[in-house]
């Protein structure tokens, strides 16, 4: 007879990025008007995909003031750490995949976008390529 394994025994699985996740991705190398350096980044795709193909799509985000009359950017809150105070805008227009793994893309502390906020989001992405 084998004997249970206990829940804070077994293996955890590897952390990967979800639908809603806010992550630091390192955008570099960028070219042109690209952004550069390290960003947030809304994740669009489930982990699923993330996990099995090592990328993940989603949208940059920013707290450049200039983004206030974009009309394809969502504002969604105050940004925190060092642009304490600062809106935070998610980029729809500005769709993105990245190999999370090799660019070593970590949990930002915002945690995950409000479902309400998510959806905006989606419907502001869908006006530019009107997926569904």
């Amino acid at each position: 007879m084998v004997a249970a394994t206990p829940v804070a025994a077994r293996k955890r699985k590897p952390w990967a990025p979800d639908r809603q996740d806010i992550i630091w991705i390192d955008c570099n190398p960028q070219i042109g008007r690209e952004m550069r350096d390290v960003h947030p980044f809304l994740v669009l795709s489930p982990r699923i995909f993330n996990e099995r193909t090592s990328l993940v799509i989603g949208l940059p985000m920013t707290t450049a003031e200039y983004n206030s009359d974009n009309p394809f950017a969502v504002p969604v809150g105050k940004a925190s750490g060092r642009k304490t105070g600062q809106t935070s805008y998610v980029l729809c227009h500005q769709p993105k995949s990245f190999d999370w793994r090799l660019r070593k893309a970590k949990i930002h502390p915002l945690g995950t976008l409000a479902g309400t906020l998510f959806v905006q989001v989606c419907e502001r992405l869908n006006q530019i390529i009107q997926v569904g």
